[in-house]
C-alpha cells in the first residue's frame, strides 16, 4: 500500500494558517488574481503597484518634455542624455537590488528603495537648466530596480507551478506604469492648467502626482508586507530558522551562473527597446504630426499598456512549458 506522508500537530497546524494552499516550503500552490490574503496575495499586489508607481515616476518627464524643453531650454543631444541617464540608474541600482533582496529581504530593499527616490520625484519640479534635468532623470531611475524585489517576492513566495504566471502579472502590471504614465502626466498638466496655473509652472507642479504615488507604496511596502510566507528575514534570522548570507557569496554565486548572463543579454535587448521608445515616443508624436500633449500621450500609452497582457502571457506559458 502507498504510503501517506506524515505531517506533525505543528506542520498541520501552519499549513492551516494561509488562505491559499500551499506547499512544504509554505509557498502558495495557487495564484488568486482577486485576492488580498496574507501574506502571498497581499505581497503580490503591492509589489506590483509599487513598481507600477517607480515606472509612472521615471517615464514622467517624457510626456511634458515639448513643455519642459521649451522652458528649460534643452536641446535635443540633452533630451537624448537625460533619457539615457534615466536607463543608466536603472542598471546600477539593478544590480545592487539583488544584492539587497538576498541580504535583507524583498520587502525592506523594495520599500527603501521607492523611499529613497521619491525626492528626486519631487525635485524634477525644481529642475533650472539642462545638468539638473539629467540628474533628477538619472536618481528618478533609480526606482525601476524595484523590479529585482518584485520578482525575487513572486519567487519567496509562490511555488513552481504558478510562479510563473505571478511573476509575469506583478511585473507586467507594474510595467504598465510606462504606458500608463504617457495618459496621468498630460490629464494632470490640463487640470493644472485649467485650475488657472500657467504651462510652465503646471509642468512642475504635476511631478507631485508621481511622487506622492510612490511615496504612499513605499509606507505600504513597509507596514503591510512580509518578505516570506512564515515571516520577515529580521526575525527569521534572529530566531535561527533563517541562514544569513554573506555578501561575497552571494556575489560570487550570482557571477558565475551562466543563466545569469545569458537571460541579461535577452531581457537586454528586450528591454532595452522599451525603455528606448518610452523616452521618446510621446515627444515624437507631438513634433512629427502636430497632435496636441494629450492625443501624443494616448498614442504612446498603447504601447505600454501592451504589458496588461503580454508579460502575463509569458509568465502563464513559462508556467504550462514547465509542467
Amino acid at each position: 500500500m502507498e504510503k501517506i506522508p506524515a505531517f506533525s500537530a505543528t506542520e498541520e497546524s501552519g499549513r492551516k494558517k494561509f488562505a491559499l494552499p500551499v506547499d512544504s516550503e509554505h509557498k502558495a500552490t495557487e495564484f488568486r488574481l482577486f485576492s488580498v490574503a496574507a501574506p502571498h496575495m497581499r505581497a503580490f499586489h503591492l509589489s506590483w503597484i509599487s513598481f507600477f508607481a517607480c515606472f509612472v515616476s521615471t517615464f514622467a518627464a517624457p510626456p511634458l518634455l515639448p513643455i519642459i524643453r521649451d522652458d528649460l531650454d534643452l536641446t535635443a543631444t540633452e533630451i537624448g542624455n537625460a533619457g539615457i541617464a534615466a536607463v543608466s540608474g536603472a542598471v546600477f541600482a539593478r544590480v545592487a537590488m539583488g544584492s539587497a533582496c538576498d541580504l535583507f529581504g524583498p520587502r525592506l530593499a523594495s520599500a527603501a528603495l521607492t523611499l529613497l527616490t521619491a525626492p528626486a520625484v519631487y525635485c524634477s519640479s525644481i529642475a533650472s537648466g539642462p545638468t539638473t534635468f539629467l540628474l533628477v532623470r538619472f536618481f528618478t531611475g533609480f526606482s525601476l530596480a524595484t523590479f529585482v524585489s518584485t520578482q525575487f517576492w513572486m519567487s519567496s513566495l509562490f511555488s513552481a507551478p504558478v510562479v510563473g504566471t505571478a511573476n509575469g502579472v506583478a511585473g507586467g502590471w507594474g510595467n504598465l506604469g510606462g504606458g500608463a504614465t504617457q495618459l496621468i502626466m498630460p490629464i494632470g498638466f490640463e487640470l493644472i492648467l485649467k485650475m488657472g496655473s500657467d504651462k510652465f509652472t503646471a509642468w512642475r507642479i504635476a511631478f507631485f502626482i508621481p511622487g506622492l504615488f510612490q511615496m504612499l507604496c513605499a509606507y505600504g511596502i513597509f507596514f503591510l508586507g512580509q518578505d516570506l510566507p512564515d515571516g520577515n528575514y529580521a526575525q527569521l534570522h534572529k530566531s535561527g530558522d533563517k541562514h544569513k548570507d554573506k555578501f561575497s557569496k552571494v556575489l560570487y554565486h550570482a557571477v558565475t551562473n551562466y543563466r545569469g548572463w545569458i537571460l541579461a543579454l535577452t531581457y537586454g535587448y528586450c528591454f532595452g527597446v522599451e525603455l528606448a521608445i518610452d523616452n521618446i515616443i510621446a515627444q515624437y508624436f507631438y513634433d512629427r504630426f502636430n497632435v496636441s500633449l494629450h492625443t501624443a500621450g494616448i498614442i504612446a500609452a498603447s504601447f505600454g499598456l501592451a504589458n496588461f497582457f503580454s508579460r502575463p502571457g509569458g509568465g502563464m506559458l513559462s508556467d504550462i512549458v514547465a509542467r
